[in-house]
């Protein structure tokens, strides 16, 4: 159908990285907008079928589920045969929380922390100082010589030692606001619509800015999103022997920065095939949205909008962390679905998460 047609670099440096999320770090907000257009949202009227049951009924929910029904049932004009039903979700901010700082970020600051004692030069490194008194005006002007100990904690592991580290974090950490672990902190609706698109026939991936060491620890676990469907950035490794056997050790760089328009290449490089389905929620998944409504054939584009201060966030254009401002303006001219957390879904976290 039209409604379809019509709806939806690499780094060289960890430094390079790193400095954009301490810079969201050391200013991050969560500033309710003004101003801002209305988004496309659905009335706040609870769902009457067992399909995707947290989200409202309204238009995000039907176009949703028109779509999937258009492009998987047999004689439909639009129809998709299953190996190309490719679906392509960023997760800070569209599979789980992102604020006040990046999830991952936190457990990089962490891993400085824990790396201190092996490391008491850093006592007189002014950035140290600053992390460990949690100044962070003055954190501020210390971006480089933080970037440096991150790099110095992250490097010289093995990746299955990192691995490890990783898991134990996660087992732990709790988020400020919530008192929540981490991983209680993902959105029960969009639980439910990737389960309904691997249940008629697509194959979902997750394609973001984060980390794959840091996401695959988690994604199956969490998302039902197996290691290798999981298309993100990547810290450079090396092959080794250790005690005789061998291994992957992590080097203090990068070698792909899967954001903005990295995303696209990512999901060119390991998918080989254009997403039907993609859905974001900040301008740093733009160009993938592009990527996926540019194709012809039928196609949906979808944002996630962080308009719900009391159960969990609201904040698009002025916001360091996750910002939505020029993937809204072109989500409104070209008709790709705005969902409104707020108005659309009736609950955020699962129930285990004190929904």
């Amino acid at each position: 159908m039209d409604k379809h047609r019509s709806i939806r670099q690499r780094a060289e440096l960890f430094f390079a990285f790193a400095a954009a999320l301490l810079a969201a770090f050391v200013i991050a907000g969560c500033k309710s907008p003004g101003g801002s257009p209305d988004a496309v949202v659905a009335p706040a009227q609870p769902a009457a079928t067992a399909v995707l049951p947290s989200w409202r009924e309204g238009i995000a929910r039907e176009t949703i589920i028109h779509f999937v029904d258009d492009v998987t049932r047999e004689g439909s004009p639009n129809y998709v045969p299953p190996a190309e039903r490719i679906a392509v979700f960023d997760n800070d901010g569209t599979l789980w929380s992102e604020q006040p700082l990046y999830f991952q970020f936190v457990f990089l600051l962490d891993e400085v922390k824990a790396a201190a004692p092996k490391h008491p030069e850093w006592r007189n490194n002014p950035a140290f100082r600053a992390l460990a008194a949690h100044d962070q005006a003055a954190l501020a002007g210390q971006q480089k010589e933080l970037m440096k100990l991150i790099a110095i904690a992250n490097s010289g592991m093995t990746a299955d030692e990192y691995d490890n580290t990783i898991r134990a974090w996660l087992a732990t950490a709790k988020h400020p606001k919530f008192q929540r672990l981490y991983t209680d902190l993902v959105y029960q609706p969009q639980l439910e619509l990737l389960a309904y698109l691997r249940a008629n026939g697509f194959k979902t991936y997750i394609v973001s800015g984060g980390t794959i060491e840091f996401m695959r620890v988690f994604s199956d676990r969490v998302y039902g999103v197996p290691p290798e469907q999981v298309i993100g950035s990547s810290q450079a490794v090396k092959f080794d022997t250790r005690d005789g056997k061998p291994v992957l050790v992590r080097e203090p760089k990068l070698d792909f920065v899967d954001d903005g328009p990295g995303k696209p290449v990512g999901i060119y490089r390991n998918i080989g095939r254009k997403p039907v389905l993609a859905f974001g929620n900040s301008d740093g998944d733009l160009q993938m949205l592009q990527y996926t409504a540019a194709q012809t054939g039928p196609h949906l584009a979808l944002l996630v909008h962080h308009d719900d201060a009391v159960r969990e966030f609201a904040y698009d254009r002025q916001s360091k962390v996750g910002k939505l401002d020029r993937a809204w303006d072109e989500a409104l001219a070209k008709g790709w679905i705005v969902v409104s957390m707020k108005d659309d879904w009736n609950v955020i976290y699962p129930p285990n998460a004190g929904q």
